[in-house]
């Protein structure tokens, strides 16, 4: 079987290609290229903008290295525009309307299981692979995506908008494996170039910023009150109600002795932050939302209501829910036991064991059967 590998030049993909490798899989290895810092305008908040090899050239040429050293070909493919198109700018609308979008989720579901898979069928190729801590299981009805073995790695939460096509055709050659045992299996086959390399962290593709100064590079700041929503008294002042997110509790520059702070909602109209004391938390907490464009990998919707569990973020713990689809893809989820800083643009993801079910963006959230954002807005405007 013919596979083409996303080698990113880190030591989970490099093992992936190995394990691939010696399964006996027809293995070619190709390298994306996302991001471009100067045409894009990435130089605020851009700790290497003035590097003499920027990170990305440094990822292909261990990429490059690892492809040499397990003798594989490399190719590679730029999706500059389709990463700006698609994922980039639905990320900055959704700041613009005051909401916290996931790159993460929008860069899996668009560019390595769209534009990769499909540049790979172009090719030729009869599968794709990745470095993703996930596992696959291919039954006679679908396939299931399932949790890595690493719990602390697991990574099906960003996976949960993959499309149900790209999945059938997908490997995850790591997934049973711990990030220990990469890390060692790396170190054993002399994989100097990424046995020893930082795991990336930051937004995919683009990496670390300063993420305030990294949006204003995109959507320019501006200063606005920061107001306690419990007592309507100004606390603060912010730099941009779109920088902050629902739950915040560092960086509000809020002083005196009456903390700690969260942020509870934004009027984004009128450049307004709504923080609350951690005494009145209960601003914070919600018992059901409403997920839209809910991608579900199983063939057949649950009629009625279906008990299972869903993460409201990443590395969230598990939290027993009850969904009901509204329709063929929105779903009321109800969690009587409230779940604190449920945001507006993030993505509830849905387990039944250890698969993932699928997942959507969380589009409003409740509490007692209000809506906790005009909650929000309308006690601000009893202090006027």
């Amino acid at each position: 079987m013919k596979v083409l590998l996303g080698l990113s030049g880190g030591v989970d993909s490099a093992v992936a290609a190995y394990r691939l490798q010696q399964s006996g899989y027809d293995v070619t290895c190709a390298f994306m290229r996302n991001w471009d810092s100067f045409a894009n305008n990435d130089i605020m908040g851009n700790p290497t903008i003035n590097n003499d090899v920027c990170p990305q050239e440094q990822d292909y040429a261990d990429a490059a290295a690892v492809a040499e050293k397990l003798g594989l070909k490399l190719l590679r493919v730029d999706f500059v525009k389709e990463y700006w198109d698609d994922v980039f700018s639905v990320f900055l609308e959704e700041y613009k309307r005051g909401r916290t979008p996931n790159p993460d989720i929008l860069c899996n579901k668009h560019i390595k299981f769209k534009a990769f898979f499909e540049y790979a069928q172009k090719l030729g190729f009869d599968t794709v692979a990745t470095g993703h801590y996930a596992q696959v299981e291919q039954t006679d009805q679908y396939a299931r995506l399932l949790r890595g073995k690493d719990n602390n790695k697991d990574q099906t939460y960003f996976l949960c908008q993959m499309p149900k096509y790209a999945l059938a055709h997908t490997l995850f050659p790591i997934g049973d494996l711990e990030k220990s045992e990469v890390r060692a299996i790396a170190e054993k086959l002399e994989l100097d170039s990424v046995s020893k390399k930082k795991d990336s962290t930051g937004i995919c593709f683009i990496g670390e910023r300063n993420f305030r100064q990294f949006l204003q590079n995109y959507l320019p700041s501006q200063e606005g009150d920061i107001i306690d929503i419990g007592h309507g008294k100004t606390v603060g002042r912010h730099t941009g109600v779109l920088y902050y997110t629902i739950g915040q509790r560092k960086g509000l520059g809020i002083g005196g002795n009456m903390g700690p702070w969260f942020v509870v909602g934004k009027d984004v109209e009128k450049n307004i932050l709504y923080v609350c004391n951690g005494d009145e938390s209960e601003w914070l907490y919600s018992d059901s939302c409403i997920v839209s464009g809910v991608n579900w990998f199983p063939n057949s919707k649950p009629e009625g209501e279906l008990q299972c569990t869903a993460k409201f973020r990443y590395r969230q713990q598990d939290n027993d829910v009850t969904i009901r689809f509204l329709d063929e893809t929105t779903v009321y989820v109800s969690y009587p036991q409230k779940v604190s800083s449920v945001t507006c643009g993030q993505e509830a993801v849905f387990y039944l064991g250890e698969e993932c079910l699928g997942g959507g963006v969380i589009e409003q959230t409740f509490s007692q059967g209000v809506d906790l954002n005009k909650k929000i807005l309308e006690a601000a405007c009893l202090f006027k």
